[in-house]
């Protein structure tokens, strides 16, 4: 489980991030955010097994099933998952731990639709990666208790940044919205992105600074 730990955590950070934006000290969204980063581990472990992506490296190391067996890969990964529902069921009512089993199930049915090569691209990049994006920032909204109502813009600014960091992932990797619009087509839809994920920020009555970082610091990849 330790071994599929790593990586640039920006979801937890998302999730800490729009806590601090609403008022939130670290400490009340520390389990909600470490239980978006565990089911996003959970979710690349079965993803390089042999039956799925049959990836034999993972972050210029092996891949948990590579170094430990396909059988130890698929205990780690259910074992990540656990663990992260059971840090979503500390706070006082399940909406947080419903909130992660929705993304949860949403990034298996985008991987069900990848496998299958059916969807379009846009809604595959919605489930598989928006979804946990989503998480990210839903799991803080509901640690903290913020109404429905007040919940809609930040979910909105949370889809863009997910589509956003698809976008310059695919662009890093020559694939995905690359083969489809071709790479200047690709920067073009990650600036769009990027202008309307700013604005989605500006409009919150918050102070959004860090999550602003968070988009430049994206959006400056492909620079």
């Amino acid at each position: 489980m330790r071994h599929a730990l790593g990586g640039k955590r920006v979801r937890p950070v998302l999730c800490l991030a729009t806590g601090e934006a609403l008022g939130a000290a670290p400490a009340e969204l520390l389990p909600a955010a470490a239980a978006v980063e565990l089911v996003h581990s959970f979710s690349l472990v079965h993803d390089d097994l042999p039956s799925l992506d049959n990836d034999r490296e993972r972050r210029g190391a092996p891949s948990v099933w590579a170094q430990y067996g396909e059988a130890t890969a698929i205990l780690a990964g259910d074992a990540l998952l656990a663990e992260a529902v059971r840090l979503a069921l500390s706070y006082r009512t399940p909406s947080v731990a419903r909130e992660l089993v929705d993304a949860t199930l949403g990034m298996i049915g985008g991987q069900w639709l990848d496998i299958r090569d059916e969807g379009q691209r846009e809604e595959l990049h919605r489930l598989k990666t928006g979804a946990l994006f989503s998480a990210a920032v839903g799991c803080a909204l509901a640690a903290l208790d913020v109404p429905e109502p007040t919940q809609r813009p930040w979910r909105a600014f949370a889809l863009e940044l997910g589509l956003l960091f698809q976008i310059v992932d695919d662009i890093i990797d020559g694939d995905g919205f690359v083969l489809d619009v071709g790479a200047d087509g690709a920067r073009g839809l990650a600036d769009d992105s990027a202008v309307r994920a700013q604005q989605g920020l500006a409009a919150l009555d918050a102070d959004t600074s860090v999550l602003a970082e968070i988009v430049d610091g994206l959006a400056s990849r492909i620079a």
